[in-house]
């Protein structure tokens, strides 16, 4: 039998946008590996009234059918902030997903590409799901582990499809493992810098608190505009995305995982640590909703998840010779001892970023996943 005929077109309405966002559900059905979203929480990231990246962005939702059947998506973004920050005229993919099917990725990249052509974009990088401070990146290695809070799990045909689509590697994203349950294994100059750190430099470092979070993701913020400014692919948050990123975490926050270094003296900030329960342990077993009993079982088993990711952690420019950073790590140790979660994993960390693939090998870790960004010329 011929196949139907293959057309790509833009997402109308809800219906087919309720088709996108359930699309992987159906693709990735009976992966163990794989963690549905909450689809509740993916219609809010995607509408463009509700999530404030499109306050400096314009995007396009395209499905690709097979008859009337939905067969792969893609999304094709403008992030005007993005390109003034990085003073560029790119553009981005991302949700990226489709069977394993040449004709449908072309397809797929083509809608992508022709799109940002029409807006001035001369190169193309992603996935991207919307920039660099969302889900970002196809796993291109660790497909045997099961994805984390905020990062995405993908079939392995889909880097063979885009490489075959021409598109080459822009940048990889590290994740190491995170074993904070084993002092014997880290270097012990991690330790000696963190006990130096209030006595020589009047530095300490507490939990965040969840009482103060509007004003303690302010400051996370800071650190973060400050120490990633520089870094490939970096875009910082309007004060509203900060906001949203605040009510957004709340409820998977726990106090003991994110850690503030301050001053003694004056209070500030000058480094921070945002580490995360995997609360994907949780959402594993929701199959995407929360209602009508799926935040039974949420609380019900938000204390069993037994890992965490490290989801950032910098320090700015000028005290990063105080040790901050040790005694961030050294922390993690401590939190490890008196919480139920005795590892994890850290990053993503860019491969060019040789300090803290350093400070990773320091820790005793070992890389256990690669996303890649890959690019093309328009």
């Amino acid at each position: 039998m011929p196949q139907a005929e293959l057309t790509v077109r833009p997402v109308a309405g809800r219906r087919e946008l309720r088709e996108f966002i359930l699309l992987p559900f159906r693709l990735y059905q009976g992966i163990e590996q794989w963690v549905p979203p909450l689809v509740s929480e993916r219609k809010r990231h995607l509408d463009r009234r509700r999530n404030p990246f499109f306050s400096h962005a314009d995007a396009e939702y395209f499905l690709a059918w097979r008859g009337d059947r939905v067969v792969g998506r893609i999304s094709a973004q403008v992030d005007h902030r993005f390109n003034e920050f990085q003073d560029n005229d790119w553009g981005m993919f991302g949700f990226f997903e489709c069977e394993d099917d040449a004709e449908v990725a072309g397809a797929l990249l083509d809608a992508a590409r022709d799109w940002l052509r029409a807006r001035g974009r001369d190169r193309m990088i992603g996935p991207l799901n919307f920039s660099t401070n969302h889900e970002c990146g196809l796993l291109v290695e660790g497909h045997e582990r099961a994805p984390q809070i905020l990062e995405d799990w993908h079939h392995p045909y889909l880097g063979p499809l885009l490489e075959g689509q021409g598109l080459v590697k822009e940048m990889d994203l590290y994740k190491w493992s995170l074993h904070v349950s084993g002092r014997d294994q880290v270097m012990p100059i991690i330790f000696e810098l963190a006990e130096k750190l209030e006595p020589e430099h009047g530095i300490r470092i507490r939990g965040m608190r969840r009482r103060d979070l509007k004003a303690e993701v302010g400051r996370f913020m800071e650190i973060y505009n400050a120490a990633w400014e520089r870094n490939w692919g970096f875009v910082p948050l309007t004060d509203t995305e900060i906001e949203h990123y605040a009510s957004e975490l709340k409820p998977v926050l726990d106090e003991n995982w994110a850690m503030v270094a301050e001053r003694v003296d004056t209070g500030e900030t000058v480094g921070v640590a945002l580490t995360l329960p995997d609360f994907n342990q949780v959402l594993k077993k929701l199959n995407g909703r929360l209602l009508p009993f799926g935040w039974v079982r949420a609380l019900r088993d938000k204390g069993k998840v037994d890992a965490v990711r490290v989801f950032a952690l910098g320090v700015k420019p000028e005290y990063q010779h105080t040790g901050v950073a040790a005694a961030l790590y050294a922390r993690h140790f401590d939190m490890a001892a008196s919480t139920p979660q005795h590892g994890g994993e850290m990053g993503w960390i860019l491969e060019v970023n040789k300090p803290m693939n350093k400070a990773m090998e320091a820790m005793g870790g070992k890389i256990v996943k690669r996303y890649r960004i890959y690019g093309e010329d328009l």
